[in-house]
């Protein structure tokens, strides 16, 4: 354990790292904090635990000087306080490494890891834990809904997280999973994605049979059924290994799936036996698969199937994953963390399945290290042409990003069109919000879509549409 009492945190606004601060602050420990910019949802959430976030980074965010640093993994060389810390010879450290000295040491580490659905994995893994009765420990990359915050320190010896792919600091170049030694791992899905830090497909997998390998022999891995690359990475496994999925051979087999317009339900098979009916209030045949793993994880941890099933039924989901942000004039708008075009595929084929013959927007901010690139250009249109009308803004910091690597968005947009849908480039939130909201009609389904901030549209959208409302009491033919 450590014996620091003042801890600050560069880059506290990130999901882990507002996290970490909640679970520090809950421990005792004095807790302070800056980032560039901080936003919803983790910015009231650290504002909820009464965690000071400082804006924008300054030395003097340094002063009084702290006991201890945890350097965020956004966080360059050329940072005002990470020169600071470095010239002033300030301990410092990475997320993982005190989440392990600190949290995971004692516990049993169930990890929950893969390109896709980790977040809501993890979270319906800790509900169902926490509805057994075990008191878990968990640390989740978002807000679960079901709990109100993205960690809890319960008492029990279970700890589920969230395990990134993502490097570690400006100092530690592997991935923060590796630092968690697990007992049980739950592998989704291995794409590629980071392209900023990952050279190509192989280099995933290499960081996922990494992982792979620390699982001892007495520990069990979930792992979807399908895709070369997660057979690649589970390939020297140790420990038992269990599928879930369609297949036919797989250890828990989704079968009779109904995505209805108010609910999901499906069965799972055993082993090929009759085991479990299952409902949530979740769209999406991807969420599916990730309720299906948190229920195979937690069966072999002895929880039993009613209450699995009873736990799905009660889940909320996770803030930014299809999350309802607002209703206007019949416009529903949401609110959906996309980062990869299998994430937004996924997501919008969800959104056709639970709003079926409304039509669908998708309002794109190209903003991770993956989508500002050009490396996925064409699965980025055919993931976008799911929706009906289609606006993609500027590339997030186009500067940092070499032209010939670049995300080509009129390109994208010029590939939509030609398999005839709509697809317009519009520079900014503000030109967005003013352009699109007098075309929007009763029944639409307005899909935003970012892994940032993307400059409050999503408090600006509505109040646009409420505005035109109020303007124009004859707009109510779009009611």
């Amino acid at each position: 354990m450590i014996s620091k009492q003042h801890i600050h945190l560069i880059g506290i606004c990130g999901t882990a790292m507002a996290s970490l601060a909640g679970m520090l602050a809950e421990r005792g420990f004095r807790v302070t904090g800056s980032d560039a910019a901080a936003y919803p949802p983790m910015s009231d959430f650290l504002d909820s635990l009464g965690i000071q976030v400082s804006q924008p980074f300054a030395a003097e965010n340094l002063k009084p000087t702290p006991d201890l640093v945890v350097i965020g993994n956004a966080i360059s060389r050329g940072n005002v306080e990470l020169e600071y810390v470095l010239d002033q010879r300030i301990p410092f450290c990475s997320l993982p490494q005190l989440l392990h000295d600190e949290f995971l040491r004692g516990k049993e580490v169930l990890v929950v890891a893969g390109t896709h659905g980790k977040t809501t994995t993890t979270s319906m893994l800790s509900w169902i834990f926490e509805c057994a009765g075990t008191r878990p420990s968990f640390l989740i990359g978002g807000i679960a809904e079901n709990f109100g915050r993205s960690f809890q320190l319960g008492d029990g010896k279970y700890f589920i997280l969230e395990g990134d792919e993502y490097d570690t600091a400006f100092f530690d170049k592997g991935p923060k999973f590796l630092h968690y030694f697990p007992d049980a791992v739950i592998l989704t899905s291995v794409e590629f994605d980071h392209a900023d830090i990952y050279k190509d497909l192989d280099a995933v997998e290499t960081s996922f049979k990494r992982l792979v390998n620390l699982v001892p022999r007495r520990g069990r891995i979930i792992a979807f059924d399908s895709g070369d690359s997660i057979e690649h990475s589970l390939a020297k496994a140790f420990c038992r290994v269990e599928r879930y999925g369609s297949t036919d051979n797989t250890t828990w087999r989704i079968a009779d799936l109904k995505l209805e317009t108010d609910r999901t339900t499906w069965s799972v098979l055993q082993n090929g036996k009759p085991w479990a009916e299952f409902e949530f209030p979740l769209a999406g045949e991807y969420n599916v698969w990730n309720a299906t793993a948190a229920a195979g994880m937690a069966a072999n941890y002895g929880i039993p199937v009613d209450v699995i099933a009873s736990a799905l039924k009660k889940f909320q989901s996770v803030k930014r994953r299809l999350e309802v942000k607002a209703e206007v004039n019949g416009i529903t708008i949401i609110d959906d963390f996309a980062h990869h075009p299998t994430a937004i595929a996924v997501t919008l084929n969800a959104l056709r399945a639970r709003y079926r013959g409304r039509r669908l927007w998708a309002i794109l901010e190209p903003r991770s290290n993956t989508l500002r690139r050009n490396i996925f250009q064409q699965d980025l249109a055919q993931s976008l042409a799911i929706a009906d009308e289609i606006v993609i803004a500027n590339v997030f910091r186009s500067e940092s990003i070499p032209e010939a690597e670049r995300l080509d968005i009129a390109a994208v947009a010029t590939h939509i069109e030609k398999h005839g849908h709509r697809a317009r480039v519009i520079a900014d939130v503000e030109a967005i919000v003013r352009i699109t909201a007098p075309e929007m009609r009763s029944g639409d389904v307005v899909a935003i879509l970012s892994n940032g901030g993307f400059g409050q549209i999503y408090e600006k959208l509505p109040q646009q549409l409420q505005s035109l409302d109020a303007a124009n009491p004859v707009a109510a033919s779009r009611k």
